[in-house]
């Protein structure tokens, strides 16, 4: 109880002590000996936390650099930044550039379009295993394509890649370890088997169409990708996009007509105002795509079709449209009315009611053609149109061997013997 009583006084006289120097010099150092030691303030957890990143920031990754290959005929886009760099895998031999840039993908696209043309590289046409929107060309043995890439964070930048890579195996095969000095194929079983050196996979035309698509490809409207050799069309069994065939049936019909502008597609001029919102001018058939609507051969707004705003460029040709476009260069007139009950009475369809009706005009009118209708020439007898299926691009060549009505035509044929010159 003492020591109680003796702890209590101390503390009253020790309070007291302090009220009555506050603001004496001793006051102030006995305050400052009980305030918090700064440096465990400066040192807590939380502070260390907040200013270690500040004080050790992370080290910025050096830039990306194009590899020592990279072909100098390959101009880089002014106002990209090399991202990243992929080497060639085990499936392809491509080396793959990824690029970023705050430019529109049509202006990287319409820039590399002008740049390989100036540097004399042949721009190809894309294959139906690949987007018809990526821009393709080969030079020296090299093919380089410029495709978009989607952009992963949305943040309003263009991202594209340009993939370049020496030519197929096929067209460089290497020699053998123990070439013989006879030009004689080896008649061993190994060197006899090989079958990739000729392709029949992608050559193999219908036999039916063989000798139309044949002519057709003469024309040199299209070669096969690395080849030289005329007469060859690539992938013939592969399917053939809506913008693919609105250049083949420019080209060919202007071809054909070469000598009679009265008959020719006139191609759109750059400075034309864009009739389908996914067809701009810069894209690649933006002329023969525009230059068919402004003739009124393909539907569009200028032709009524008010509700017809997109092209679909990218889009498989199907059966019923590659009818629908071919057939009024066939007749060079206005194609009458048609109905479902008047196509099925002449053709016999047992689908005819699954016929978009804007065809309908052009099917029944490809049957007053005879033996020259496309749909014959084509599909050869047929009870199902399939307006819905896909065309192949053999099919789609072979529309373009005749266009005509009713006997006054010309056929590739007769446009190639009027071009061959004749002996002295």
């Amino acid at each position: 109880m003492k020591h109680i009583i003796l702890f209590t006084g101390l503390t009253l006289s020790l309070i007291a002590t302090l009220s009555s120097c506050a603001n004496s010099p001793t006051g102030k150092a006995i305050e400052n000996s009980l305030k918090a030691d700064p440096q465990l303030q400066t040192n807590s957890p939380s502070t260390q936390a907040t200013t270690t990143p500040l004080e050790n920031p992370q080290p910025s990754l050096p830039p990306v650099e194009l590899p020592a290959d990279f072909p100098l005929e390959i101009p880089p886009y002014p106002n990209a930044t090399l991202k990243a760099v992929m080497p060639p895998t085990t499936d392809s031999t491509a080396i793959i550039t990824l690029w970023e840039t705050t430019d529109p993908s049509n202006i990287v696209q319409s820039f590399y379009q002008n740049q390989l043309k100036t540097k004399n590289w042949k721009i190809i046409d894309n294959l139906a295993n690949e987007n018809s929107d990526n821009l393709s060309a080969e030079k020296d043995n090299l093919k380089v394509t410029i495709a978009q890439q989607p952009n992963p964070q949305a943040d309003g930048k263009t991202y594209f890649q340009i993939r370049y890579q020496p030519l197929p195996v096929e067209t460089a095969i290497s020699p053998s370890p123990t070439p013989s000095p006879s030009p004689t194929p080896s008649p061993s079983p190994t060197a006899t088997s090989t079958p990739n050196i000729e392709k029949p996979d992608n050559n193999s035309v219908p036999k039916e169409l063989s000798l139309l698509v044949s002519d057709v490809a003469r024309l040199g409207i299209f070669k096969a990708p690395n080849s030289q050799e005329a007469g060859i069309l690539p992938d013939p069994n592969g399917k053939i996009t809506r913008s693919q065939y609105a250049r083949w049936i420019v080209d060919v019909n202007n071809t054909l007509y070469t000598d009679n502008p009265a008959k020719q597609i006139r191609l759109a001029v750059p400075s034309s105002e864009p009739v389908f919102t996914d067809v701009p001018t810069t894209h690649p058939n933006f002329a023969e795509i525009q230059g068919l609507a402004e003739a009124g051969l393909i539907p569009s707004p200028l032709s009524g079709d008010n509700t017809i705003t997109k092209f679909r460029p990218d889009s498989n040709l199907t059966r019923e449209d590659l009818i629908r476009w071919k057939v009024p260069l066939d007749t060079r007139q206005s194609l009458p009315k048609a109905s479902v009950d008047a196509v099925k009475e002449r053709w016999g369809f047992k689908d005819t009611s699954k016929i978009d009706p804007g065809a309908l005009p052009a099917i029944l009118e490809d049957y007053n053609n005879g033996d020259n209708a496309n749909i014959r020439r084509v599909f050869g007898f047929t009870t199902l149109f399939q307006p819905k299926k896909n065309v192949t691009r053999a099919e789609a060549a072979a529309t373009l061997w005749y266009f005509g009505f009713q006997g006054e035509g010309i056929s590739a044929k007769e446009a190639l013997t009027n071009s061959t010159p004749t002996q002295n």
